[in-house]
Order: structure tokens, then C-alpha cells, then sequence
């Protein structure tokens, strides 16, 4: 008989491991070694060996004695590293792994053989302005409800479900592999724990009809390009009485010709005369909610921004709102009159300007066109 290998040595960890050290490192060697995984003739020794380091390490006073005496004591103690005993619930060492490879894991499961409805996600196309002061809006939704005819139980009206024959209402068989005891969907029911041997007429024995209806969506103040609203209960419907998935409303934000949204801030250009920049002026600036009156200064230069402050959109969610940021643009007229262009000429020579333009009369042309 083949002289048994050092426990840690069979795990891969050193004689100072943690309980859950123990645990993981057995959990990737049962995942490589377990027969049903790995095909290779020795790969059941090695999940058998790697079973017995784990049942006699994971137990606090197994460990003391093989740590003081080896194998020897195990062996001449109750139990000791031969079997099963004491080895504890099999999904707290492999959770999602067996639930995946036995059980076609994967779906929501909210009672035996329920499941949770699929969640739905629409886009919505929605203004500017609506976005930022919130609006209601009712939109078309194809999904699935409970069937009215059957109630959701899918059986003909005056029938019922009748419990599974192969599994008896449990929708999974279970079975021994080895140390194991495993578990999967039953093949006669699906993992629903009954049979419908007379289906509803209108949905066929599925418990759920497709239809089209309208919902309210209440879209909040501040929402931004990508936010997702969801809809409680608005999804697909969920099977045999199940709870149904949600709806997403996703937000597309359209763009506003005269404004920029940067985050709650809006920004728009403004033009003013060179008059107006020149001496100062009260101006009505375009906003979201209409017309906002600024003032600015005397000697405004084209790209300087003034905040016309809580004028923009409203924090979502939240108290306070953005500003309206306001570029100003100098505007020079296209043409003058003559009397004008004597009046700028008088100006020009104040600023001590006036022989240049004697001496290019073109560029009144370039600038004013005549």
C-alpha cells in the first residue's frame, strides 16, 4: 500500500493555515480533480485524496492530533481520515461551481420552480427643457403579463398543474457521486416541480401573454444624457406567480440649438453692440425659462463670460440648481451710414487714430462694406 502524502503538502498550503485557506485550496483542487470534470482515471485519487486532507484538516481537533502524531493518530482515533463524517454541506465549499455545473445556475429563483421576470430597457427621447425641469410622458411597452385566462398557471380553466411524477414537486433529482450528494433539474418538469396536462388555450400553458400597453413615466427635474429611471415591476413576467422584472427608461437628451449643457451649468452666447460694450448696458439674455436681464460693465470685451448664477438646470436629485454662463460677443455692423462713418471717424481721432484712417480709407470698406 502506497505511503499516504503530508495533508498540506496534498492541499498545497503550510502547516500555519487559515480555515479558509484550507477552503479555497481545497475548493480549486476539487474543481480540477472532480470526476465528473476531469476524465482522466487518476484524477478521482487525487479528488479522493485531496477530500480526506480537507474532512481532517477543516476539523479543529483532527488537526491537533494529525499536526502531534500524523496519520497514525488519525488513524487510531474515531473517524479519523477515512470518510465523510463531519465534512459539512458541499455548496459551502463549492457555492456558485456546483449551482452552475449541476444545477444550470444562471436565473433568479424566487420560489421552487419560479423565477424572477426579465428586466426590459427602453429609450426616451426627451428636450432639453423637459430634462431639465421634469416632465410626465406616456410611453408604449411590449412585454409580457400573467395570463387572465388561466390566472398564470398556465393549466386549462377548470384544471390544475399536476405535481411532477419523477421528481414529486421537488424539480431536481437527486443523486450520489462518489462522497457526494448532488442534485439536478428534473428533465420531466424543467425544474418546475409540476406538469400541465391540459395547457390554457390562449397561452399555451406558458402562464403569461405577450401584450402592448401604455406607461407614465415621471421624469425628475435634472436628469442627463444616459440616466436610467426604473419602473418597478414593468418588465417581463415572471413564471408561475413569480415576481415580473423592471423597466430601465433610459434618457436621451436631445441638443437645443441656442444652448450647451456642461454638467447643471448652461452656457449661451450673447451679442452685443460696440456701443453696448463700449459704455455698458442692461441686456436680455435668452434662458431656459425665458428672458434674464444682465448687466455689463463698460469696456466689455467679444469672450468674456458673465454667470447669471442658479439660471441653469436643477440638481438631480438634490437642492440648488446650475448657472447660466453667458459669452459675450462684440458685434461690429455689417454697413453704415455716411453720417455714422463720420461719427466713428470723429471717434478715431479721439483716440488718436485719425491719420492711420486718412491714410487707408480701405478699411472702413474691409470692416463696414461701403
Amino acid at each position: 500500500m502506497a505511503e499516504k502524502r503530508d495533508y498540506y503538502q496534498v492541499l498545497g498550503v503550510n502547516k500555519n493555515a487559515s480555515a479558509d485557506e484550507l477552503k479555497a485550496a481545497y475548493r480549486q483542487l476539487a474543481k480540477k480533480y472532480h470526476p465528473d470534470v476531469n476524465k482522466d482515471k487518476s484524477a478521482e485519487e487525487r479528488f479522493k485524496e485531496a477530500n480526506e486532507a480537507y474532512e481532517s484538516l477543516s476539523d479543529p481537533k483532527k488537526r491537533e492530533i494529525y499536526d502531534q502524531y500524523g496519520h497514525a493518530g488519525l488513524s487510531q482515533s474515531a473517524g479519523g481520515g477515512q470518510g465523510s463524517e463531519g465534512f459539512g454541506d458541499i455548496n459551502d465549499i463549492f457555492g456558485d461551481f456546483f449551482d452552475n455545473v449541476f444545477s444550470g445556475g444562471g436565473r433568479q429563483r424566487s420560489s421552487k420552480g419560479s423565477y424572477r421576470g426579465e428586466d426590459l430597457q427602453v429609450r426616451l427621447n426627451v428636450s432639453l427643457h423637459d430634462a431639465a425641469f421634469g416632465t410626465q410622458k406616456t410611453i408604449k411597452i411590449s412585454h409580457t403579463k400573467p395570463c387572465a385566462r388561466c390566472s398564470g398557471t398556465g393549466a386549462k380553466p377548470g384544471s390544475s398543474p399536476k405535481i411532477c411524477s419523477q421528481c414529486r414537486g421537488a424539480g431536481t433529482i437527486n443523486f450520489r457521486q462518489g462522497f457526494f450528494s448532488l442534485s439536478q433539474t428534473c428533465n420531466k418538469c424543467h425544474g418546475q416541480g409540476r406538469v400541465i396536462e391540459s395547457p390554457c388555450e390562449t397561452c399555451h400553458g406558458h402562464g403569461k401573454v405577450k401584450v402592448s400597453e401604455p406607461i407614465t413615466v415621471k421624469i425628475p427635474p435634472g436628469v442627463q444624457e444616459g440616466t436610467a429611471l426604473r419602473i418597478t415591476g414593468s418588465g417581463e413576467s415572471g413564471s408561475h406567480g413569480a415576481l415580473p422584472g423592471d423597466l430601465y427608461v433610459v434618457m436621451h437628451v436631445e441638443s437645443d440649438p441656442r444652448f450647451e449643457r456642461k454638467d447643471d451649468d448652461i452656457l449661451v452666447d450673447h451679442k452685443v453692440s460696440i456701443t453696448q460694450a463700449s459704455l455698458g448696458a442692461e441686456i436680455n439674455v435668452t434662458s431656459l425659462e425665458g428672458k434674464v436681464v444682465l448687466r455689463i460693465p463698460p469696456g466689455t470685451q467679444t469672450g468674456t463670460v458673465f454667470r447669471a448664477r442658479e439660471k441653469g438646470i436643477p440638481h438631480l436629485g438634490g437642492r440648488g440648481r446650475g448657472d447660466l454662463l453667458v459669452s459675450v460677443i462684440v458685434e461690429v455692423p455689417a454697413h453704415i451710414t455716411d453720417k455714422q462713418r463720420q461719427l466713428l471717424r470723429e471717434l478715431s481721432a479721439t483716440f488718436g487714430e485719425s491719420e492711420s484712417i486718412k491714410e487707408d480709407e480701405s478699411f472702413i470698406k474691409k470692416v463696414f462694406g461701403k
